[in-house]
C-alpha cells in the first residue's frame, strides 16, 4: 500500500474512533455529526456529494450511518480507509456492550429493577423511532397502509422470513401505487473503486445469503447459524438502527440462545453508548448460549452483521449514478420504507412492550421516558438512565 493512502488511512480511523466515542443520539444525528466532521471541519468532501453518499446509503439495507462513514472513508482512502472508519466508529461502543454482557451473563435477572427501567427505555425509544419515522416515510394514505398491513404480518407471522417476504411485497406493490420523478441531479461521486471489484462485492453478497443458509442445516455447526443469522439481519433490514430489533429477536430468542430477557436488557444498554446501534449484536454474540460465547461470539456476531453493508457499500458506489435517476427503483424502495415502518410497530407491540409495560406504575414511566425524549430532546443516554433509576425505584416500591 502507497505510503500516502497509509497515512490517510490511520488519519480515518483517529477520526472515526472520536465520533465512535462522541456520537451519541442514533442514526440521524449521526449524520449530523459526520457532516459536521467530514464536510464543516476537515472538507474531505464538499455538501453536493456527502449529499450522494447519504442517499445512496439511505437506499440500501443495513445500518445507514455506519454505511455513510465507510463510503467515506473509501472515498478518502480507499478500502484501507473503509475499513478503518468502520473500525473506529464501530468497536467502542461494542467494547462497552460486550462488557455488560459478561457482567449480567448467568445472572438471576427475573427481578431485578433497573432491568425492567431498561426495558421500559427501550419502550420509550423505539416509540419515537416509529413516530418519527411514521412522519417521514408514510405521509400519505398509501404508505400509511402499507405500512399497518405489514405490522398485521409481521405479528401473525414473526419469524424472520416473515420480514423478507414483507419487504419484498412491498417492494412490489411501492413499484405499482408510488411512482417517483427521475432524479435529474447532476452531482457525481468519484469513487476509488473499480467495477470488477464492485461486482465481485455484490456477488459475495447474494451468494452468501444463499449458501450460508444451506451449510448452516447441512453441518449443523452452531458458529454458522451464528454467522448466517446475524448476516442475514444485517443484509435484509432497511432503514437501520431500531428496525434491525425484531430481526434479530426473531433470530436469537425463539432458538434459546438467548432470553426475552437478556436481550431487552442489552438494547436498552445499546441506548446508553454512542456509536451505531448494530452493536447490539456484539452483546448478543457475548451473551448467548453455546460456543462460540464471550468474547469469541461477539466478534463473530459483530463480523457478520457489518459484512453485508462493507459488501453492499463497496458493490453499490460505483454503479450510483446509473441507479439513482431510475424511478422503478425509487418507487420500489418507497414502497420498502413504508414497510420498514410496519416493521418496527409490530416490534414496538412485541417484544417490546409486552416485554415492559405490567401496570400503571410501568406505563407512567415509560410516558415519562418518551416525554424526555420526544419533547425535552434529552440525549438517549439519560433517558436511559432515568429509566433504570424509575425502574429500580418501581421495583421497591411493589
Amino acid at each position: 500500500m502507497p505510503s500516502g493512502r497509509l497515512s490517510a488511512a490511520f488519519e480515518v480511523l483517529a477520526v472515526a474512533t472520536r465520533l465512535g466515542l462522541t456520537s451519541f443520539g442514533g442514526p440521524v444525528a449521526h449524520l449530523g455529526y459526520f457532516r459536521r466532521e467530514y464536510v464543516v471541519r476537515r472538507r474531505w468532501l464538499d455538501e453536493p456529494t456527502y449529499a450522494d453518499v447519504v442517499a445512496l446509503c439511505q437506499f440500501l439495507p443495513g445500518p445507514a450511518s455506519s454505511q455513510v462513514g465507510i463510503a467515506i472513508g473509501i472515498l478518502r482512502a480507499g478500502l484501507p480507509g473503509g475499513l478503518a472508519a468502520w473500525l473506529g466508529f464501530t468497536l467502542p461502543s461494542a467494547l462497552a456492550l460486550v462488557l455488560f454482557a459478561l457482567f449480567i451473563r448467568g445472572a438471576d435477572l427475573s427481578g431485578a429493577g433497573w432491568l425492567l427501567g431498561l426495558k421500559i427505555a427501550a419502550v420509550a425509544v423505539v416509540a419515537q423511532a416509529v413516530w418519527g419515522m411514521a412522519r417521514a416515510l408514510c405521509p400519505d394514505r398509501e404508505r400509511a397502509s402499507i405500512a399497518i398491513a405489514a405490522a398485521l404480518v409481521v405479528t401473525a407471522w414473526p419469524g424472520a422470513w416473515g420480514h423478507v417476504a414483507v419487504i419484498a411485497l412491498a417492494g412490489v406493490i411501492g413499484l405499482g401505487l408510488l411512482p417517483a420523478a427521475a432524479d435529474d441531479s447532476s452531482t457525481r461521486v468519484r469513487v476509488p473503486i473499480g467495477r470488477p471489484l464492485a461486482a465481485a462485492a455484490l456477488t459475495l453478497f447474494f451468494a452468501l445469503l444463499l449458501v450460508l443458509p444451506i451449510l448452516r442445516y447441512t453441518t449443523g455447526a452452531h458458529a454458522l447459524a451464528v454467522f448466517d443469522s446475524f448476516y442475514r439481519a444485517g443484509a435484509l433490514v432497511f432503514g437501520g438502527g431500531h428496525v434491525v430489533l425484531p430481526l434479530l429477536q426473531a433470530e436469537v430468542v425463539p432458538p434459546g440462545w438467548v432470553t426475552s430477557e437478556e436481550f431487552l436488557a442489552g438494547y436498552g444498554a445499546a441506548q446508553a453508548v454512542p456509536g451505531p446501534l448494530f452493536t447490539l449484536s456484539a452483546y448478543l454474540g457475548a451473551v448467548m448460549r453455546g460456543r462460540p460465547s464471550g468474547w469469541l461470539g461477539a466478534g463473530l456476531a459483530l463480523v457478520a452483521i457489518f459484512l453485508p453493508a462493507f459488501l453492499l457499500v463497496v458493490g453499490a458506489l460505483p454503479f450510483w449514478d446509473a441507479l439513482r435517476g431510475r424511478p422503478r427503483f425509487r418507487a420500489a424502495l418507497r414502497g420498502i420504507n413504508a414497510a420498514v415502518v410496519g416493521l418496527l410497530l409490530a416490534a414496538l407491540y412485541h417484544p417490546v412492550w409486552t416485554s415492559a409495560i405490567h401496570g400503571p406504575a410501568d406505563f407512567a414511566l415509560a410516558l415519562a421516558a418518551f416525554a424526555l425524549l420526544a419533547w425535552w430532546s434529552l440525549p438517549p443516554w439519560v433517558v436511559v438512565a432515568f429509566a433504570a433509576a424509575g425502574g429500580q425505584a418501581i421495583a421497591l416500591l411493589r
